[in-house]
């Protein structure tokens, strides 16, 4: 039998994703030199070489790749076997990975975090914050337990619960305000300022405007909404923003906020998780407090 370790597929495919062994032992919170010889004793047992070794980066080999696949879908299943001695006590305990999106975690998380901790005080709550396309990927993978993102997310192996319903608001410049509100028509004449390529709040902004391609030229993007507010405070254009924003985003900006008429733009927020983990009546269970809180800090802050 070959004497390999799951500690050493967990450095490998560490080193797999990262491409560098200083930053993959950093991710394994052990030395740049111990990480190496459990790199070398793998390849040792395997009597193979995984990685091509150069001084910036290293390269997997075509085994290393073939491997790196392996290794991910082994350490997934022993993942969810952890999981499975969780599910039999009934209740969320242990370590719970959330991944949220950037347009989300700033102004949900902060309400939803502090409920969670008194509703399950035996959670070790660890949160990522990320676009969703790294979110899904992280999910396959097994790296994060669950995800708050925009539905759909369209993915089979992934079960979807919709959380709640939020609108989109324009954001113009004060000098704006008593301007009539444009249509989406209208939009697409004017600068139009949006966030990076990869958020999926770019991809319905330029839904409700009917951008079928390419964008128009006076078309700007941020990496956050908080970039693209103050830019719109400056003159610059206008934006949409997600209700749940407004209040943290336009606090200390020189802006005027516009409700579209119907059908206003909106987005369904909702909660993706393995239809494969054993925790699945837990994270359902978890939804439905993330959606009673939601809506809680919803009617609070948007009334």
């Amino acid at each position: 039998m070959i004497g390999i370790t799951l500690k050493q597929l967990r450095y490998f495919d560490s080193l797999a994703r990262h491409g560098h062994f200083g930053k993959a032992a950093d991710a394994c919170a052990i030395s740049q030199p111990a990480l190496s010889m459990q790199i070398k004793e793998l390849e040792e047992s395997l009597n193979t070489v995984l990685v091509e070794r150069g001084p910036r980066r290293v390269r997997l080999t075509t085994v290393g790749r073939e491997l790196s696949v392996r290794a991910r879908e082994i350490l997934r299943s022993v993942d969810e076997l952890g999981e499975l001695t969780r599910a039999s006590h009934g209740r969320l305990t242990g370590q719970l990975r959330i991944g949220v999106i950037p347009t989300i975690a700033p102004y949900l998380l902060p309400s939803i975090l502090g409920h969670l901790s008194r509703l399950y005080p035996d959670v070790d709550v660890h949160v990522r914050e990320t676009m969703t396309s790294n979110l899904l990927q992280e999910l396959a993978d097994g790296r994060i337990d669950t995800a708050v993102v925009a539905l759909p997310v369209s993915e089979p192996t992934l079960t979807e619960v919709a959380l709640f319903q939020e609108n989109f608001v324009l954001v113009r410049p004060e000098t704006d305000r008593n301007k009539p509100i444009p249509d989406r028509d209208m939009l697409r004449e004017m600068r139009l300022l949006l966030l990076e390529e990869g958020h999926c709040f770019r991809d319905q902004a330029l839904s409700f405007c009917n951008f079928q391609t390419t964008l128009p030229r006076e078309t700007l993007d941020a990496t956050s909404l908080s970039t693209l507010v103050q830019m719109v405070g400056a003159g610059i254009g206008v934006t949409l923003i997600p209700e749940m924003a407004v209040e943290v985003e336009t606090r200390s900006a020189s802006v005027s906020i516009d409700h579209f008429s119907e059908p206003q733009p909106s987005r369904t927020v909702g909660m993706i998780w393995r239809k494969s983990s054993p925790l699945a009546q837990q994270y359902l269970e978890l939804s439905e407090f993330i959606r009673e809180t939601a809506n809680k800090f919803r009617a609070d802050n948007l009334n």
